[in-house]
């Protein structure tokens, strides 16, 4: 077996462990069942669930059978937040929201056939030994198993009592349906690793010792760092929002804009987390990355590969090919209206609806200067490209032919700065 603990170690994967070398022993014995969970929240995961898909797909390289849990039950709850009580949603939708984060899980764990050896995973939902519990089967066979003194230690319920939300007994009970889960999937399917997120760990935790307690086995988890951005703002989130997986909430060409325009320390630190790459290729990028930053060799590196992971490779090359069209470095026209739309729709975009303004109005209204005189201004200094071609005329009124397919033109400020002026009707 690959001493998969070392890899995680070296890519910065691991935060806690329960037990270092127990679990190198434990995974060097032989195959082990391992799982994680994901409660559905919202109708799709996002961009922070997936370094939990590094550590799962490193642990299924090598030998070990993953387990994952979509949380039928858990997401009827919510895990408690630090700030305030989550929304209630109703079971229709949670079962709606199970199923399609249960399909967008598949591509990351499925094993292609030219990998055989690799064990594919098993899927489960947690409502499946949460729903038939009774209240009173609940409170004497899991329940008296837990101390409230170090349920209220965890440190997302002691943030929530120290706050004006308080806590509710319904967010409060989290954890203890979490650990069950953990003990029920070591009576059916063998596991003894959970991994998770390290705001997880009291949960994870907890499943370890009901698991001791109930069962008599010694089982373990891992728990993966907490991603941060170096400007303090949050991982995964954008002006227009959450970087969701599911490509109708963000685009794949938003979301390898994402990841290519990450700020140079961040591109850094994600490349290790986030990129299955050999070390040496690794190593090799974040010199490049260091000795010439203008290449963005680590933010490319990450685009690339999360977008074809995610997306697949035919979603990557429209979302390449409409990052060099949009930025000057490739033919406009070569992409189909779609894409064209959906790019520009993601840079920022404006309708205009009968007659044409101005280049200079245009670039006020899509917000890329802030005046008319700053428009004209940028356009004297050669700052201003309709379609990638160089604006000389501020007053000048766009015609018939320089609208592209879909009834759209392309307005960019300096190199990076990019907006799109839709006619109405969009012919």
């Amino acid at each position: 077996m690959i001493d998969v603990i070392d890899e995680l170690h070296r890519r910065g994967l691991v935060a806690q462990s329960t037990d270092d070398d127990a679990l190198r022993a434990h995974l060097a014995a032989g195959p082990v069942t391992y799982y994680a969970g994901f409660d559905p929240t919202a109708p799709s995961l996002h961009v922070g669930h997936l370094l939990q898909f590094m550590v799962l797909r490193a642990l299924q390289r090598a030998g070990h059978q993953p387990v994952v849990l979509v949380g039928g039950a858990t997401g009827l709850i919510g895990d408690p937040r630090p700030t305030a009580e989550r929304q209630l949603n109703d079971r229709d939708t949670v079962a709606g929201w199970v199923d399609s984060i249960r399909t967008q899980v598949a591509p990351f764990l499925e094993v292609p056939a030219e990998r055989g050896g690799l064990q594919a995973p098993v899927y489960v939902d947690n409502l499946e030994w949460t729903a038939p519990l009774s209240a009173i089967d609940f409170l004497r066979e899991i329940g008296k198993h837990f101390r409230v003194g170090r349920m209220l230690a965890k440190e997302a319920v002691a943030a929530r009592l120290n706050s004006e939300a308080g806590i509710s007994y319904t967010e409060f009970s989290y954890q203890i349906l979490q650990a069950n889960d953990y003990r029920e999937l070591f009576r059916r399917h063998g596991v003894t690793l959970q991994t998770g997120g390290s705001d997880q760990w009291g949960n994870l935790t907890a499943g370890i010792d009901l698991v001791r307690r109930t069962e008599g086995a010694t089982v373990h988890a891992l728990s993966t760092p907490l991603v941060t951005k170096s400007d303090g703002t949050k991982f995964g989130k954008t002006e227009g929002g959450a970087v969701w997986l599911d490509p109708a909430l963000t685009s794949p060409y938003a979301f390898f804009q994402f990841w290519l325009n990450a700020d140079d320390a961040d591109a850094r630190a994600w490349l290790p987390l986030y990129s299955e790459r050999p070390a040496e290729e690794v190593e090799a990028l974040l010199a490049e990355s260091v000795e010439r930053p203008a290449a963005r060799a680590a933010q490319r590196a990450l685009a690339e590969e999360l977008t074809r992971l995610v997306h697949g490779e035919d979603e990557l090359r429209q979302a390449e090919a409409a990052g060099r069209a949009l930025f000057g470095r490739d033919d406009l026209r070569v992409l189909g209206p779609d894409t064209l739309g959906t790019a520009l729709r993601e840079a920022g975009s404006v309708t205009v609806d009968g007659g044409t303004p101005t280049v200079a109005a245009l670039l006020q209204q899509t917000g890329l200067v802030s005046s008319l005189s700053e428009a004209r201004r940028t356009v004297k200094e050669g700052g201003a490209y309709l379609n990638n071609e160089r604006v000389t005329d501020a007053e000048a009124v766009p015609g018939e032919g320089d609208w592209l397919p879909g009834g759209w033109l392309v307005l960019r400020r300096g190199k990076r700065s990019v907006a799109g002026v839709q006619r109405a009707g969009g012919a």
